[in-house]
């Protein structure tokens, strides 16, 4: 009686420790499934606005309004999203695109991304803008540079001028192709900045826009398929770039136009990039719509009761509940409209004085 009671006890303890095991098991089972899963669930289940890169920021083209951001004034390598600014560059300081140029021994061999260019080839520069923006080609990257510029550093620096033509204060380059270099870094928002201009040029659009290319080859043509998934799978989207180095990590700029109203997004150091910039960007059209807050020819009443006539439209991209907190401000035969105490237009109108 005695050992039958013993042997109980001993299966009753063991079958406890093999349960405890089997529990153990599945519960660090548990946590490496969900460690795996961790950014698809952040990127799913995020509120409007939030992201798991490093920073970002999310703008409207048109006004530069930053809808969205997280540490977006840190200065960061920005990896092959650099050719936007190429392009941009090459596309404001050289006249004819379609002229045909012989692409420098410079412009060989260069490492990383390539559009494997050839000793003596010529193409247009559009061509090369192609292989620039839709494959990322450093090589090209170096033989626009050169059809600009007497240097690559030459170059970099026509580079560093376009960025503080149009206000980015936190940008270096130096270089056209966005390889790791110390002196060589943007801020998300001066990126976001350098961008919505560049989506200001019909023909940019129309290059990074498009999902594939045929452009001149020696042998056969190239066709140039572009790296951006999202020109496949979002509705209105409109580019821009990718570009990845293993020191600086993923990185993308997105950009989409939805019913006349353009949006761009950039992350930095982001490894989901491209569903979270998707989801950034229908974040943004969602929240975020074009009202019109003047009319040209129209009259308006300001806080105090004064009224003025409205000499040119403006629109802004607003909440409901923003449209509904402008407040207007008629200072002599200027037209002043602030939004939580921010100024953000300011104009000239003609003063019809107060409301009767």
């Amino acid at each position: 009686m005695l050992n039958n009671k013993l042997m109980k006890k001993f299966w009753w303890r063991l079958g406890a420790v093999f349960l405890a095991v089997i529990l153990l098991v599945g519960f660090f089972a548990g946590v490496v499934w969900l460690a795996g899963t961790r950014v698809t669930a952040y990127v799913n289940a995020a509120s409007m606005g939030e992201t798991s890169a490093r920073a970002m920021c999310t703008m409207d083209v048109t006004t530069g309004r930053v809808l969205f951001a997280h540490n977006m004034n840190q200065p960061m390598g920005m990896a092959s999203t650099t050719k936007v600014v190429t392009a941009l560059t090459v596309l404001e300081n050289f006249q004819d695109i379609d002229t045909k140029i012989c692409v420098a021994d410079e412009a060989i061999g260069v490492e990383g991304s390539s559009i494997y260019l050839q000793k003596g080839e010529r193409l247009t520069v559009r061509e090369l803008l192609y292989g620039l923006m839709l494959r990322s080609g450093n090589d090209a990257a170096v033989a626009l540079a050169l059809a600009v510029a007497p240097s690559v550093a030459d170059f970099a620096e026509l580079m560093n001028q376009t960025a503080v033509k149009y206000g980015a204060k936190n940008t270096h380059f130096m270089n056209p192709h966005g390889l790791d270099d110390p002196e060589h870094y943007t801020t998300a928002y001066d990126l976001a900045l350098l961008s919505a201009v560049a989506l200001r040029n019909p023909t940019f659009v129309e290059i990074c826009s498009a999902t594939e290319k045929r452009i001149d080859g020696v042998d056969m043509p190239r066709v140039l398929i572009n790296k951006n998934k999202l020109l496949k799978t979002l509705d209105g989207c409109i580019g821009v770039k990718t570009g990845y180095t293993k020191k600086t990590g993923r990185s993308f700029v997105g950009a989409r136009e939805v019913d006349g109203q353009k949006i761009v997004c950039v992350v930095l150091n982001c490894g989901p990039m491209f569903p979270e910039t998707e989801q950034l960007l229908q974040d943004a059209d969602k929240l975020y719509h074009n009202k019109a807050v003047l009319k040209a020819e129209t009259v308006f009443t300001d806080k105090n009761g004064q009224q003025g006539l409205a000499l040119a439209d403006f629109s802004y991209p607003l909440t409901q509940s923003e449209l509904e907190q402008l407040e207007f401000n008629l200072v002599g035969n200027t037209v002043i409209i602030k939004l939580n105490a921010e100024t953000i237009y300011q104009a000239d109108c003609v003063n019809l004085g107060t409301k009767k």
